[in-house]
């Protein structure tokens, strides 16, 4: 690919542009995408993008996931979270299911699968005969408002004792689950990403089969080429940052839009004369840059390595974890400038500008990106030790 060839996901994204500038608004309203989002989702490829080939994906890399998902945030922080949402749901349970799950659940729906939910395990299964009775309940389910599958994690349990892995760690599994099973108590009313449709749903005692739960750990994909050796950890953590960096990419161009036409109250030039403002759009600008190239650099590499032969090393584990909390704590104070430089124009309800920083201060409020990934990382590299299971 030369230089100026765009890749098949960044197309893919670009194609949702108008639609998405059209239905942000509604998206909000509804409190999860509308029916036109999600069918243009569809239409576009991009809900399949990120799958095994087997069922029906393209098994893009780093670079590729990176522009497409910043592409999206871009047009719109609800959209751009289901795409680090929704997306990454499939491809995991394509990836990493059992022959007969995968066969009931993808190829039985010509790999037309929406699936959303909540990976953390805030559930129990007690092991039965086939499979497992789960119970839990289950905060902010991203993107379970349009999904057919709702995902769950739980703590697998035998006679009513946790399973323990050989590191002295409990195992950690994914349930997936038709939508039917599952009773959603909605809890969706926030300040930001309202368009994401991430409900609270429980189980009680459902029954999942073997066939459709995977180790939350696994890193042993059983479809699909060297991407998913990197387990969803990783994946996840791309995608966080890459979120993060579509929404301040937004905010830095409509506020330096902006500043052309915005003259303030009792100033006789606009904003864009101002020195200070100058000086801190060219600051925020080189530290998205910054940030953008940490993101792309880090994951790009390690996938050189992985791709060879290499194992994910708790080192590399970290490294990637790493730039995807830098990169969204830089978006963060990129988006909060551009709130208060952009004046009253930020206040006003419909404005990208405004909901963009509403979107950026939920989204960074999620557990994966917060400082307790910068403690689990310091102790790694000061050698206090030798890896971390939230890393």
């Amino acid at each position: 690919m030369n230089a100026t060839a765009k890749s098949a996901g960044l197309q893919m994204a670009q194609s949702l542009e108008s639609i998405a500038l059209q239905e942000a608004s509604a998206s909000e309203k509804n409190r999860t995408l509308t029916q036109p989002m999600v069918d243009a989702l569809w239409d576009s490829g991009l809900m399949q993008f990120m799958n095994p080939t087997e069922a029906g994906g393209h098994e893009p890399g780093f670079a590729e996931l990176i522009e497409t998902w910043i592409e999206m945030a871009r047009q719109d922080g609800s959209l751009g979270w289901i795409g680090i949402a929704n997306i990454p749901s499939s491809c995991f349970a394509a990836a990493y299911l059992p022959d007969e799950g995968f066969e009931a659940v993808f190829t039985a729906n010509n790999n037309r699968v929406t699936m959303g939910g909540q990976f953390f395990p805030n559930g129990t299964g007690e092991k039965v005969e086939g499979g497992y009775k789960v119970s839990g309940a289950w905060q902010f389910g991203s993107g379970t408002g349009h999904s057919e599958y709702v995902c769950a994690g739980f703590l697998p349990m035998d006679n009513g004792e946790m399973v323990m892995l050989d590191d002295a760690m409990p195992l950690m599994t994914v349930a997936v689950l038709p939508r039917e099973q599952v009773t959603f108590t909605d809890g969706w009313h926030v300040q930001g990403l309202k368009g994401t449709g991430s409900f609270d749903y429980n189980l009680q005692e459902v029954f999942v089969p073997d066939s459709h739960t995977y180790p939350l750990m696994t890193r042993e994909p059983r479809r699909g080429g060297h991407m998913y050796r990197f387990g969803v950890m990783a994946l996840t953590g791309c995608g966080h940052a890459a979120w993060a960096l579509g929404v301040a990419r937004s905010a830095i161009d409509d506020v330096r839009e902006l500043a052309i036409s915005k003259t303030r109250m009792g100033e006789s030039s606009s904003l864009a004369h101002r020195p200070t403002f100058q000086r801190n759009l060219a600051h925020h600008e080189a530290m998205w840059r910054a940030a953008h190239r940490l993101v792309v650099d880090t994951f790009t590499e390690l996938e050189a390595e992985v791709a060879g032969g290499a194992d994910l090393t708790p080192e590399m584990r970290c490294d990637m974890r790493l730039a995807a909390t830098y990169a969204t704590e830089a978006c963060r104070e990129i988006v909060q400038w551009t709130h208060l430089a952009a004046g009253t124009t930020s206040i006003r309800e419909g404005n990208r500008l405004e909901r963009a920083f509403r979107d950026m201060y939920t989204g960074t409020q999620h557990a994966f990106i917060s400082e307790n990934t910068y403690i689990e990382a310091g102790k790694v590299i000061l050698g206090l030790s030798d890896d971390s299971p939230a890393l």
